[in-house]
């Protein structure tokens, strides 16, 4: 295991703990959802400064930052589905048992496969920006449907950036183990967040 890689799983367990941590204080103390715009200010605002701090320490507390933030705006999402639904608890253990499971199988393809996913950067990003102006228009418009397919692909696109950011660390593609950790994050809590909804469509019991 490479010294990038090491750091990135290190600083990912601790980030995900934070996040936790976080996201169970906001459960408890039944902190509101500030509301999408603001999460997307928070988020887009704390992930610019930890790229410019990514070869400082000050990069360190930029990515507890961030990963904090995440956590804290998690924690009400997932109090609506503990109140909202008679099996609320399962689907969240789903959510988290799915979201480990995909994790562990991209990362132990990335690690032992020979083939060259670098192709699929390119498809990952346009995906990724499609998926995510799709979710945007879909807050005005709250049209359900739409609200599923988003779901469902970015489920399959993190999945995709799990393996190739993973592939990029082994590989020598990505050096920097600050900006690794904000990706597989991200796209822990991405997958995460969109299996709880297409469980709870599917599965959710009132």
């Amino acid at each position: 295991m490479n010294s990038v890689l090491r750091n990135t799983y290190l600083l990912l367990s601790m980030t995900l703990l934070f996040s936790a941590a976080m996201a169970g204080l906001a459960i408890v103390f039944n902190w509101p959802y500030p509301g999408p715009f603001i999460v997307l200010a928070g988020y887009f605002g704390l992930l610019f400064a930890t790229a410019k701090l990514r070869n400082s320490g000050w990069g360190l507390l930029s990515v507890f930052a961030l990963t904090g933030f995440m956590g804290a705006t998690l924690g009400p999402i997932i109090n609506m589905y503990l109140y909202a639904y008679a099996n609320g608890s399962e689907l969240v253990m789903m959510a988290m048992g799915g979201t480990g499971v995909i994790f562990l199988a991209m990362s132990g393809i990335a690690l032992t496969s020979k083939r060259d996913f670098s192709w699929m950067g390119k498809f990952l990003l346009v995906g990724i920006l499609v998926a995510f102006l799709a979710a945007v228009g879909n807050l005005f418009f709250q049209f359900q449907p739409l609200a599923l397919a988003v779901s469902s692909m970015f489920v399959f696109l993190m999945a995709g950036l799990i393996l190739f950011q993973t592939q990029q660390i082994v590989r020598g593609g990505e050096t920097n183990y600050i900006m690794a950790t904000v990706t597989l994050f991200v796209s822990l809590f991405n997958l995460f967040s969109s299996l709880l909804h297409l469980l709870g469509f599917a599965f959710g019991e009132d």
